[in-house]
């Protein structure tokens, strides 16, 4: 799509040179596909030199910036201690893989640009917010806030970001990463859209931790302080989830994508449940 309307590109992650008719650029994927006839200036972020990605004890520091690409090498190159520990690294590939997207794609979109469009499918936002990540917000005025990526999405096409506001990075949790984990997905088509993506996950402390994307609008989470009952789960997420927060376009009807969540979220209680096979990782689950 066009951009008819601007007349600058500027090089910059300072977000008080951000003024009405600006828009942050990363890999540009979403903003050029859907276009703008308002846009007056984009403010390049992709020459700021943020580190991709950064591990510490805390957890793994997820740059904006970072693209598709660079986070899927990411488990194979990471030290074998660390794949060890951090278990939930084996979501990384499968979440990636649900953009259905060419190499092309992945050498250009990037993380923060995926959460930011605040789409339901939007897998990257499926992946930080099932590990508990926290955004870091930086704000025209200079001030910063954190803000959980579970609740940055907030509709289709719908986020808390303030008129301005950056998005500098995703801090995930080491705790979350140590989980244990399941994966669920299913679409319409072999190659369409994610209508229904689930992630479980089980902590160290046997807390279970569920997060619905795709078939709702915004990401739904439900924590339990151990594996629930396929009853306990089902009633939960009737509760969780009202009629109008099911997702509802040409990649699936609301009735559809609710009865496929219950299907894969007791999918997900049973496995994690379930005690793990010696030496097993985490099933990939992909559908």
């Amino acid at each position: 799509m066009d951009l008819p309307t601007v007349s600058e590109l500027v090089s910059t992650a300072d977000p008080r040179s951000w003024r009405p008719g600006d828009a942050w650029l990363a890999g540009g994927t979403v903003l050029f596909s859907y276009g703008s006839d308002t846009l007056e200036r984009l403010l390049d972020i992709t020459t700021a030199g943020w580190e991709p990605l950064t591990a510490s004890d805390a957890g793994l520091e997820i740059a904006a910036t970072c693209t598709i690409a660079d986070l899927y090498a990411f488990p194979a190159a990471a030290p074998r201690t660390m794949r060890a520990l951090w278990t939930a690294l084996d979501l990384v590939r499968p979440c990636c893989d649900s953009f259905v997207a060419s190499f092309k794609i992945w050498n250009v979109s990037t993380v923060g640009g995926n959460v930011c469009a605040g789409l339901p499918a939007g897998p990257m936002t499926s992946l930080t917010a099932a590990l508990d990540g926290v955004a870091l917000l930086y704000a025209a005025d200079g001030t910063t806030r954190r803000l959980p990526v579970a609740e940055l999405v907030t509709g289709d096409g719908r986020t808390g970001l303030a008129s301005g506001e950056l998005l500098r990075s995703i801090t995930v949790p080491a705790a979350a990463l140590r989980s244990r984990t399941a994966f669920r997905r299913l679409s319409l088509t072999n190659l369409g859209r994610s209508a229904v993506l689930l992630i479980g996950r089980l902590g160290e402390d046997g807390g279970f931790v569920l997060t619905v994307t795709a078939s709702t609008k915004h990401p739904v989470q439900l924590r339990f302080p151990s594996p629930p009952s396929a009853a306990q789960l089902r009633t939960a997420l009737g509760a969780a989830v009202a009629p109008e927060l099911w997702h509802d376009d040409v990649h699936g009807l609301p009735a559809w994508r609710r009865s496929m969540t219950e299907r894969l979220a007791e999918e997900i209680r049973a496995e994690l449940a379930a005690p793990p096979a010696p030496g097993s990782r985490p099933k990939d689950g992909s559908q």
